[in-house]
């Protein structure tokens, strides 16, 4: 087969569509029930609102959405995890094409982040880190084209705007890429003065806060609890001095661990890995700006604050490192050379699933175990021996609570963890091992 452009998309499309089959069916498959931050968003979807206890709202709006259409059936949130991976990966291929010029390197950088665990093992998952990707390599690839081009359209800057609102309103750590983006302005800007200020950046600016405004507002009615949770996670209340040593090394640790598929991948597309920096290249700038600044900013974070980064959190930063590696790569790269790259590859892509399936299948103690559907029956015909009413509220944690929440077929809204100001407010009630349900 001739290798144009039309077959390299072609074969982009087959790539994307198999990862989003596997990764939809066999989570399905051996899974008994939903992941926990995925019951969690539906808990949090049954009772929209601008934000949560743990997060921003962004990741709670897409479930409910997926369960008015789907109900609780289980494979449509691992499908609505794949999607939004699926179109990440759109994103990613097409800023690479335009910054290699080669569409059969932009495909390549593609397949080099198939091998990162955040792309296949932990993508059935639907949660925050999930929730971000379309919206980190939206705001990138659009943020490119303000970049690259001399006449900036309004279009562009108000989509950057936008999306880099949605993200922020996913997990407010798509900060650091926002900020990173931004410092790249300012130094062309401000610093080297290589371009002039354009007050259609402004625009960019103006759409990003107004979009946050209606969260902003439901932050300060809510003592900002979203933002405490956030820092409660990074163990900064326990912080102490070895913690601004031991956590960023920690960190550097699990991503370089994290990496040795992509790296064993790159090896074998180029066999020596060598390259130079030139910080004169403004391709370069830019995809060090999406890249290793990011990181860098986190690790930064990590060394003065003494605060723990989760590896989980790290779930969208590597989007465009094949692009940055294929770039740093391409003088060494040869097309005519390619069989252990895709022999790598085709390795790489089918082991994931494999080792997915064999974990879900042969360890019994995991959240996906949980009998999820057998409680919410349990529960109603418990209901319906002393009650005539309907379930419209389940009380308790997100995950308990949750479970029922999504499975009994009411859906009753989750309204918290249980409270007696709570229970005094429903007609009919009954509790269960922490969790009640009522109705009002």
């Amino acid at each position: 087969m001739t290798i144009n452009s039309k077959n390299i998309n072609n074969i982009f499309y087959i790539f994307v569509t198999a990862h989003l089959i596997f990764w939809t069916l066999i989570p399905s498959a051996t899974n008994h029930n939903l992941p926990l931050d995925t019951i969690e968003a539906l808990a949090w979807g049954s009772n929209l609102d601008w934000g949560f206890n743990k997060h921003p709202p962004m990741s709670a709006f897409f479930p409910e959405i997926f369960y008015q259409i789907f109900g609780s059936q289980d494979w449509a949130y691992y499908l609505l995890s794949q999607i939004f991976l699926v179109i990440s990966f759109y994103y990613v291929f097409k800023l690479s094409k335009e910054i290699l010029n080669n569409n059969l390197l932009g495909l390549i950088s593609v397949l080099l982040i198939e091998t990162i665990y955040f792309y296949n093992f932990t993508s059935p998952e639907f949660n925050v880190n999930v929730c971000q990707l379309p919206f980190w390599s939206l705001t990138a690839y659009y943020s490119w084209r303000i970049y690259s081009k001399k006449n900036i359209k309004f279009s562009d800057c108000f989509l950057v705007g936008l999306f880099a609102a949605f993200g922020f309103l996913s997990k407010y750590l798509f900060l650091y890429l926002l900020v990173s983006i931004d410092l790249l302005f300012i130094y062309l800007i401000f610093i080297k003065k290589d371009r002039k200020f354009d007050f259609k950046y402004l625009i960019t600016a103006e759409v990003f806060l107004v979009a946050l405004v209606p969260h902003f507002i439901w932050l300060t009615n809510n003592e900002f609890i979203t933002i405490t949770y956030g820092l409660t996670r990074t163990g900064l209340e326990q912080s102490s001095l070895i913690n601004h040593i031991q956590f960023p090394l920690i960190f550097l640790g699990k991503q370089i661990g994290i990496l040795i598929p992509f790296l064993i991948l790159t090896w074998l597309l180029v066999q020596k890995i060598k390259f130079k920096i030139n910080f004169k290249d403004k391709k370069l700038l830019f995809l060090l700006s999406i890249n290793l600044l990011p990181i860098f900013l986190m690790f930064l974070t990590s060394v003065i604050t003494g605060s723990k980064i989760r590896t989980m959190w790290m779930t969208p930063f590597y989007l465009f490192f094949g692009t940055f590696f294929v770039y740093m790569l391409q003088t060494q790269i040869n097309i005519k050379k390619l069989k252990p790259f895709v022999i790598g590859f085709v390795f790489f892509f089918f082991l994931s699933p494999v080792l997915y399936a064999y974990v879900s299948i042969s360890k019994d103690d995991k959240r996906t175990d949980y009998p999820g559907k057998e409680i919410a029956i349990k529960t109603q015909y418990a209901w319906d021996q002393q009650f005539n009413s309907k379930i419209t509220v389940v009380l308790g944690n997100e995950w308990n609570a949750g479970n029922l929440s999504f499975h009994l077929k009411s859906r009753p809204v989750w309204e918290g963890f249980v409270e007696r100001s709570k229970l005094d407010q429903l007609k009919d009630y009954m509790c269960l091992d922490n969790v009640c349900v009522g109705s009002r």
